[in-house]
This record gives C-alpha cells, sequence and structure tokens, in this order.
C-alpha cells in the first residue's frame, strides 16, 4: 500500500504534467481545486486516464464523478478506496 505522502506526489506529478502541457505555469497544494487551477472537461478525462495508468487501477463508472477529481486530495482518497 502507497503512503499518503508518496500518492499525493505521484499525483502531483500526473497535474503537473497536464498543465505544463496546457502552458499554464502554476504550483498546485492538495486541496486545490483543479478547476479553478485552469483543467478542462478534456483534462479530466485525461487525468482519468492518467490515474488508472500509473496506479494500475481500473477507475469505476460510478467513481468517476467531479468530486473525486476536485483536488489532489480527493483523487488520492479515491484511489486508496480503489487500492483497498
Amino acid at each position: 500500500m502507497l503512503d499518503s505522502i508518496s500518492l499525493e506526489a505521484r499525483v502531483a506529478v500526473l497535474i503537473r504534467e497536464i498543465l505544463v502541457e496546457r502552458s499554464i505555469d502554476r504550483s498546485v497544494s492538495a486541496d486545490d481545486n483543479l478547476r479553478d487551477v485552469g483543467l478542462t472537461s478534456i483534462d479530466m478525462v485525461n487525468l482519468v486516464l492518467s490515474v488508472e495508468g500509473k496506479f494500475n487501477v481500473e477507475i469505476p463508472e460510478s467513481e468517476i464523478k467531479p468530486a473525486n477529481f476536485r483536488s489532489i486530495r480527493t483523487i488520492c482518497t479515491m484511489i486508496g478506496r480503489l487500492l483497498n
């Protein structure tokens, strides 16, 4: 099982990669709203796919909702549930 610090760091890297692709130079904390940071709906779809690939999990359709992808912390919480 991943500890929360390494999990947050790994999710933050995924977010950073998307921001760099979109030429958005901004730091993101664990509780920042990702929409406010600049992620679009298409970015969120890419994020779902990236999370599945990076953490080797399949995110059920019932888990693909805005509340689970609001921030780095909410993504980590969801991943934790899926890995347990």
